[in-house]
């Protein structure tokens, strides 16, 4: 039997299905060797000659393919159709050949298809080729590269810039866009504006609104109302005249659907949609596409194969209508120059399968099916027919003059299945507006305006919080009809990692395959955090970027990095020599990297320190010098690093330990004296971690003064000296337990308030009651904290202690549980019938519960005590029996009164 190789266990297992007995389906487990992480596994000094590794893991795979040949002299490479595909069946090739696995003789064929179906996977079987050496290069050069610059640039920031953990060809581009429009944010500079609008009703008693688009004769642009008084003219000028329908305007439109998916754009429309990663993403389709529902998923191309194009055709016709389907299928083509991966789109397998008749049970696979799936059968919709109108209603002075704009469907076309999601929103009216007549009048509406505003014109704190407008203002008029809203610019938005992918397909960083990888590399790192599915630099993350920026310029340019993908599409196509794009790389980053290497840490740190200056330094309102210590007045400010990431500390430490975070300037008004405790001054500071306070400096007697983070929720605006010595003072002593004398005391950690007894901690739920909290609450606490921990069973009381088993023995008791009070014995739980009082229960009643649940739960009983065979065995065991029998009751009772001491020392 030949012997077929494809790369997962879910995929060999559905091409086996298609292939039957006659062939040995066996899976790779993706790639099988790999460089050494070591220096030296690229050799530039001899034609950049490369050792390769079989990794352990794949040691038992690469010699289950082996032992399989043996039986069978033919192997057929069916791995994946993208570079790494191809990469994977020429390292399995070397591999076996290597060990002799693979002979002279060996047949050995290379087949793909980009969808595993029946069908495809039947013609690439009769279509084989041989391994595509140009992209086995394309892969081997690239291979080359990132390894090149990863194990030469990464020990380079180890040195020096301590805390910087690694630098890559694509992913310091890719941390280069998110610092810098992070920069960009800080930079920004809000202008105020404002708009009017009217809300106006038909004679027939139908509102509409309209916006301000002249003044005085002239026509109003976006900044043209610079502040409120502007506007409250504006408002005036608009209420105190009779308005009138100028003129209507009707114009038919057309929407044409978005193309079919390729890997970005499935990234970008799954992250709108579903809040889903890039990573999360592709690994939910990897497996759609391992179950032969999907297409090959890493594709930069965009066009669909002829009997998919009819199939879909088929599809909507069926469930839609004739209506639906255009005269002439609609022809995508790929936006790539040079598309080196699959270069069909992502689609269905399977046009007539939607998500509901597959029947998947994962969530993740389900939605972004039913996503492929939408897309698909739109592509190949006819346009949505839309009827855009405009309203133009004036003054009889031509002073003012106001525009509504509303549109109507009027065939809905592929929206009827499928609408592409926006990354930011648009300012767009998509409103329908009532019938409306040129000439006729244009009154005022009495319902009004202003829901969100008060009186005095402030926006609503809800409206606050969704709109995120803080400035939100108003000036209202005309009886509340007219309203003038205050707007400020905006900044650019920070990345999501859908509009991230969208910015490097733009400028050609990367390919399909890469993306995920990238993306989850620059947050493992610690050099972006996600928050809100922002993309946020950390202070690690900029002081990387500015370091490369510096000293390694052109290897994070944006023009070098597309050129150096378009040279490596070349190799693809055979048409350049990888190892000449190599050598060519090699001499001037060899060079970059010698010269960088002979600087001192301060060196860096001072060419950092300039060119951050403007975002580590910005003007101060007093006029002060920006680089001066706000907390001593003396030593200046100067960029250091850590372990832990880049921040601005000053020259005069130890003397002067202040600290603040490289991000923002917001720090800076937090450090202040508070006050003195005796001889001690107690600071506000600002650190790496955030605030805190401190009592008194460092020096040789005290290399670390005693200091206290701000807890959740306190405000460093909001400190003053009691606050600061309160929290100095903590851990606070409670008092002592009941038990055994022990202190217990209370304070605030690295996971919030909490009480302490020995080693055992309790949380607690509010700062406050850590200053506030008693010994009984406290032992209180603590014992609900053992009994959680010791699954309930240390700290539980009996509502009714009814005696032992009869027949059994073992106590039983009632006790009060989650769900109700029920009946215990052993590890036996009976819940008491609905409406029974746990005082009324009698040992009888709780026998024939507990054995009940016992015999439906299978619960093994012991044997009944039977007291003469109990003597016979005493009789033969001799001491040995007695002894053990003597230490049961003993350790009962023992249990009964630690208990009973606990459950009286948390009711005091």
């Amino acid at each position: 039997m030949p012997v077929v190789v494809v790369e997962s266990p879910a995929k060999a297992k559905t091409i086996n299905k298609y292939l039957g007995s006659d062939y040995t389906v066996l899976a790779s487990y993706g790639h099988v060797r790999d460089l050494p992480a070591k220096d030296g596994s690229v050799d530039p000094e001899h034609g950049f000659e490369m050792t390769w590794e079989i990794g352990n893991d794949s040691k038992k795979h690469v010699k289950a393919i082996a032992d399989a040949l043996k039986d069978d002299n033919a192997l057929i490479l069916a791995t994946d159709p993208d570079r790494e595909g191809e990469a994977i069946s020429w390292h399995l090739k070397e591999a076996l050949t290597k060990r002799k696995s693979i002979k002279k003789d060996t047949e050995v064929r290379r087949v793909t298809f980009n969808a595993i179906t029946k069908a495809a996977v039947a013609e690439a079987m009769e279509n084989p080729r041989e391994i595509d050496a140009p992209l086995v290069e394309a892969y081997l050069a690239r291979r080359a590269l990132d390894y090149l610059v990863g194990f030469n640039l990464s020990p380079v920031l180890w040195r020096k810039l301590p805390g910087a953990r690694s630098a890559g060809r694509v992913q310091s581009v890719c941390l280069r866009l998110i610092v810098e429009r992070e920069l960009e944010i800080e930079a920004f500079d809000p202008r105020e504006y404002w708009s009017v609008k009217a809300l106006l009703s038909t004679p027939r008693g139908q509102e509409f609104e309209a916006r301000l688009t002249m003044l005085a004769g002239n026509k109003l642009n976006k900044y043209d109302l610079e502040n409120e008084t502007q506007a409250e003219m504006a408002v005036q000028a608009v209420a105190s005249r009779d308005l009138h329908v100028k003129s209507v305007e009707a114009k038919p439109t057309t929407r044409n659907p978005s193309a079919p998916f390729m890997t970005s754009t499935l990234q970008q429309e799954a992250s709108r949609k579903f809040g889903m990663g890039a990573k999360q993403c592709m690994s939910t389709a990897q497996r759609l596409y391992e179950a032969g529902h999907i297409t090959y998923m890493r594709t930069d191309g965009i066009d669909m194969a002829q009997e998919a194009v009819h199939a879909a055709r088929d599809a909507i016709k069926a469930r839609y209508g004739d209506e639906y389907v255009p005269s002439s299928p609609r022809i995508y083509k790929n936006k790539a120059k040079n598309a080196q991966e699959a270069h069909e789109c992502i689609r269905p397998t399977d046009m007539a399968a939607d998500a509901a008749s597959l029947r998947l049970t994962d969530q993740d696979q389900k939605k972004l099916y039913d996503l492929i799936w939408k897309r698909t059968l739109a592509c190949q919709m006819e346009a949505a027919r839309l009827e855009r109108t405009t309203v133009d209603i004036g003054s009889k002075d031509s002073q003012v003059e106001l525009r509504a704009t509303g549109q109507v469907v009027l065939f809905d076309g592929f929206i009827r299945v499928y609408e592409e999601g926006r990354d930011e929103p648009q300012d767009e009216d998509d409103s329908r507006l009532p019938q409306i007549t040129e000439g006729e009048p244009a009154a005022f509406a009495r319902t009004g305006l202003r829901p969100e505003f008060d009186k005095a014109g402030q926006k609503d704190d809800a409206v606050i919080e969704s709109t995120g407008d803080r400035n939100g203002k108003a000036v209202i008029g005309g009886g509340d009809a007219v309203l003038a809203l205050q707007h400020h610019t905006q900044p650019p938005p920070r990345y999501t990692e859908a509009t991230l992918v969208k910015k490097m397909e733009e400028l050609g960083i990367g390919r399909p395959s890469t993306y995920a990888s990238v993306l989850s590399t620059i947050q493992d790192r610690e050099y972006v955090r996600k928050d809100k599915n922002r993309l946020i630099p950390e202070d690690k993350g900029r002081i990387v970027t500015h370091f490369l920026l510096n000293f390694f310029k052109r290897y994070v340019e944006y023009d070098f990095t597309a050129a150096l993908e378009e040279e490596l599409d070349d190799v693809s196509a055979g048409e350049r020599d990888y190892k000449e794009l190599l050598s060519k790389f090699w001499r001037d980053f060899s060079a970059a990297i010698s010269e960088t290497s002979e600087l001192r840490i301060a060196e860096v740190l001072d060419v950092l320190d300039d060119a951050l200056a403007p975002q580590l330094y910005p003007p101060r309102e007093n006029g002060k010098d920006p680089r001066a210590c706000p907390l001593c007045g003396e030593g200046s400010l100067h960029l250091k690093t850590s372990r832990s990431g880049g921040f601005v500390g000053c020259s005069r430490y130890p003397e002067c330990r202040y600290t603040r975070p490289i991000g923002g300037d917001a720090a800076e008004a937090q450090d202040r004296v508070l006050g003195y405790d005796g001889e001690d001054e107690i600071t506000l500071r600002s650190g790496r971690f955030g605030p805190y306070v401190q009592r008194g400096e460092a020096s040789e007697e005290v290399p670390k003064p005693p200091r206290a983070s701000l807890p959740k929720g306190w405000a460093p605006d909001a400190m003053d000296l009691e606050k600061a010595l309160t929290l100095l003072s903590l851990p606070r002593q409670v008092g002592t337990h009941p038990e055994d004398g022990e202190p217990i005391e209370a304070g605030i950690g690295r996971y919030g308030p909490y009480v302490k007894h020995n080693k055992l901690y309790a949380n607690l739920k509010e700062v406050d009651e850590v200053f506030e909290i008693g010994i009984n609450r406290a032992v209180d606490v603590l014992a609900e904290k053992a009994a959680r921990r010791g699954g309930g069973r240390a700290a539980a009381k009996p509502l009714k202690e009814l005696g032992e088993h009869p027949e059994q023995g073992g106590a039983i008791n009632v006790l009060d549980g989650r769900y109700g009070p029920y009946v215990k014995w052993e590890k036996v739980n009976a819940t008491l019938p609905k409406g029974t009082e746990p005082a009324d229960v009698t040992l009888e009643e709780a026998v024939a519960l507990v054995d009940e649940k016992a015999a439906k739960s299978g619960a093994k009983k012991k044997a009944p005590a039977k007291k003469a065979a109990a003597k016979s065995t005493a009789a033969k065991k001799g001491t040995t029996t007695k002894s053990t029998a003597a230490k049961k009751p003993a350790a009962k009772k023992s249990a009964s009164k630690t208990t009973t001491a606990k459950g009286k020392a948390a009711g005091g």
